[in-house]
C-alpha cells in the first residue's frame, strides 16, 4: 500500500470525533461523538456502511481508522486503570484534526484494555 493510499491521518494523529446525531443509519457510537482519541491505526479503504445499510452499493469507499480513546475521557465516572483505553474503529468523515489528545489519553503505541 503507499502512502497516497493511507488516507488523511496516520498513527498518533490526534482526532476528534464530530458531535452531530444525523437521522438513519450511522456506525460510529454516540459515546465517542465530540471525543477526543489517536489514531492506533489506519484499517483500509471500505464500502460506506451507512449506505450500505439503505441498500446502496456504499461507494465512494471511505477510509477506516481504528482509534484509541482514554476510558475516562469516554466514562467519566470511570474508575478503572487510569491507562485503560477503549478501541473504535471510525470512518474519516467522522474525524476531523484535534490540536492535541485529550489529557488522559496516552500513545496508539500502548496497550489496549479494550
Amino acid at each position: 500500500m503507499s502512502a497516497t493510499d493511507m488516507g488523511r491521518f496516520k498513527p498518533g494523529d490526534a482526532v476528534a470525533v464530530a458531535r452531530v446525531n444525523p437521522p438513519g443509519h450511522r456506525r460510529t457510537p454516540f459515546y465517542v461523538r465530540g471525543k477526543v482519541g489517536v489514531i492506533e491505526r489506519f484499517c483500509g479503504e471500505h464500502p460506506n456502511p451507512e449506505e450500505l445499510g439503505y441498500g446502496w452499493n456504499g461507494e465512494p469507499r471511505k477510509a477506516l481508522y481504528r482509534v484509541r480513546f482514554a476510558q475516562r475521557d469516554v466514562w467519566p465516572d470511570y474508575d478503572g486503570a487510569p491507562h485503560d483505553t477503549l478501541d473504535v474503529d471510525i470512518y474519516e468523515h467522522w474525524l476531523t484534526p484535534a490540536a492535541t489528545p485529550a489529557p488522559g489519553n496516552r500513545s496508539a503505541s500502548k496497550g489496549s484494555a479494550a
